[in-house]
């Protein structure tokens, strides 16, 4: 007998995932339901150019072979033989790198120094986030190594809308407003986290989440960055119920060199200071690069939109003009 159950996949390690499986009032209908399998994709995915990704809700489907029984307990197979994903049900958003779906916010974490933030960096990642209608929430850490800087990064980023937090695991400045979020406002959702390697991820969800256990990693002396102690992408549950967090490699392996998810015609509503001054220039095709009579350029020329952000347009305008068409 054939059995269909949804569920989310909440880990990938090359072609294996793990999916925890909905539950279901009747077992008879479905004796895997509310259980956590491992499987594998079927192959008409890899034709259809399509790849499950962490955080997607998909279609599972197994049979008698499957599953073991021991008295009333019913055992998954440990390899995941006869487990197969079936379909991929629709996705809110989807990222290329790091592999994740149905993103819901992105903790993105900053250190004040040692790694010194990387500001254009950040902006593309901002900017990714803004068209994938994720929530970026800004976590500025290590304030204790540069405090003037982190005050000064958080006035740019607080000043544009986004929420932002100056915190220090080491003195404990911040972390009590930040925990008092993370437990509120992360509940049924799902959490990603993005930053430099060394930035302090691991640290800072550690000890908002002592559950976690994720392992942390040290500053390299030489490089003055960390080493990437997340090796695949996985959903965590929140110790306090009702939702995910996942924990990624860094923001070198955020894809920025593949807009493929977005286009030049795109890039001006992805920051989102440009939105109030956004159809009110001179020229409907403006560039707002070294066009006349352009709003955005005003703004920037007031103050009312940060420098440092039409700096980060333009070099993205300039990547978004010249890329390839990818398959």
């Amino acid at each position: 007998m054939t059995y269909t159950q949804t569920g989310r996949i909440i880990k990938m390690t090359g072609g294996l995932y793990t999916v925890r499986l909905d539950p279901c009032k009747s077992l008879s209908e479905n004796p895997l339901a509310g259980h956590t399998v491992d499987c594998r994709a079927r192959g008409n995915f890899r034709h259809e150019h399509t790849t499950p990704l962490v955080g997607d809700l998909v279609s599972v489907q197994y049979d008698n072979t499957s599953y073991s029984a021991e008295g009333n307990e019913i055992i998954p197979n440990a390899d995941g033989t006869g487990i197969m994903i079936a379909e991929i049900l629709p996705r809110r958003n989807s990222l290329i790198r790091p592999p994740l779906a149905n993103v819901d916010v992105m903790l993105v974490v900053v250190a004040a120094a040692s790694p010194d933030p990387d500001i254009p960096t950040l902006d593309k990642l901002l900017t990714i986030l803004e068209f994938n209608r994720i929530e970026p929430v800004l976590v500025i850490g290590k304030s204790e190594l540069k405090p003037k800087r982190a005050a000064k990064l958080a006035a740019l980023y607080e000043g544009i809308g986004y929420r932002t937090f100056i915190l220090s695991c080491y003195t404990g400045e911040g972390m009590e407003a930040f925990s008092g979020f993370a437990h509120t406002e992360l509940k049924n959702k799902i959490t990603a986290v993005a930053g430099a390697s060394g930035a302090g991820k691991s640290t800072l969800l550690n000890t908002v989440f002592p559950g976690l256990d994720l392992v942390t990693g040290d500053i390299s002396e030489k490089i003055g960055r960390g080493k990437n102690t997340t090796r695949h992408t996985e959903l965590f549950d929140l110790p306090d119920g009702g939702g995910y967090i996942a924990d990624t490699a860094g923001f070198s392996l955020l894809d920025f060199e593949r807009f493929d998810f977005f286009t030049l015609e795109d890039l001006p509503h992805t920051l989102r200071e440009f939105a109030p001054y956004l159809g009110k220039c001179r020229y409907t095709d403006c560039t707002h690069i070294n066009d006349e009579e352009c709003a955005i350029l005003n703004a920037v020329q007031t103050g009312a939109i940060p420098r440092t952000r039409h700096e980060a347009y333009k070099e993205l305008y300039a990547i978004l003009k010249e890329k390839k068409k990818y398959k």
